[in-house]
């Protein structure tokens, strides 16, 4: 017998970056369901699909007083509970969809209530508290401290570790461009503190205003830019002293200004977002 024939998928898709990381978004206000882990792949796959770090579901909000709901699928079809780039991307299509006419408003994430300033092209998200205890990250360690260690090839890697709605290990390293990213992020991955894995950060302090940031992202590999990885980077560095309470975050794909007025604030996160072009992919 012939094999069966794979049931054809067309999906309307904006691809859209915020500072380089790029997204799929797609419009799911109709109540349709998102892709399963498999379409997630081969759409984000850049030689067979149309190639992202992240796939965007816009879909109706769940709280009043919010313009839309989204979600965030990792390029192997994982969830995501926060993606800072992915949000002002959103918060963009919305604007370049007609859905807001004000320059704030507020959208339901993963992960909570996002509210959003748009100015002069930029869009300003306030991304809620950092969360430091261990099991809020979460984070297998005994008690909360401000650095922990893991041996590593006869080293000891030392780490910060925070959740900005999805859990990040901050490695402070000298020379961001020389830092062994793949290989120690994958390293820190397989350790298995981090119950449901986690984003690695290598972050260089340059001067108390300007850090420059490499990020490996779980369920993507290194991206241009992390959102919610500068948000991690600078709030772990302010703690320790080193920069600011607002600074710029210098990634490969741009640059993100972070601010965290005090330790009981909310962090705020303010940044670009293009619309590149819309599309259909076809799954045939």
């Amino acid at each position: 017998r012939p094999p069966r024939a794979v049931e054809a998928l067309m999906l309307r898709f904006t691809k859209m970056h915020g500072a380089g990381n790029d997204f799929v978004v797609l419009d799911l206000r109709d109540g349709q369901s998102p892709p399963d882990p498999g379409t997630c792949a081969r759409i984000a796959d850049r030689h067979r699909g149309v190639g992202c770090d992240q796939l965007l579901t816009v879909e109706v909000p769940r709280e009043a007083g919010s313009v839309a709901s989204y979600r965030i699928w990792n390029a192997d079809g994982s969830p995501s509970g926060q993606c800072g780039n992915g949000a002002r991307c959103v918060a963009h299509w919305l604007v370049q969809h007609k859905l807001v006419h004000t320059p704030e408003f507020s959208m339901d994430s993963p992960a909570g209530l996002i509210k959003v300033t748009q100015a002069d092209g930029l869009y300003a998200l306030a991304m809620g508290r950092p969360q430091f205890a261990p099991e809020q990250i979460p984070l297998l360690a005994e008690q909360q401290s401000v650095s922990y260690q893991l041996p590593f090839e006869g080293k000891i890697i030392e780490f910060s570790a925070v959740s900005m709605g999805n859990p990040h290990a901050v490695i402070r390293v000298e020379n961001c461009f020389d830092a062994p990213v793949e290989r120690w992020a994958k390293f820190v991955q397989a350790a298995q503190v981090f119950p449901e894995g986690v984003n690695v950060g290598f972050a260089e302090a340059v001067t108390r205003q300007h850090i420059r940031l490499r990020v490996y992202e779980r369920g993507v590999g290194e991206t241009l830019a992390c959102g919610t990885g500068a948000c991690a980077a600078a709030v772990s560095l302010m703690r320790l002293g080193l920069v600011d309470r607002q600074i710029d975050v210098h990634l490969p794909g741009g640059v993100l200004r972070i601010e965290w007025p005090s330790d009981d604030a909310d962090v705020h996160m303010t940044g670009p977002a293009k619309l590149m072009y819309e599309g259909v992919w076809c799954n045939d």
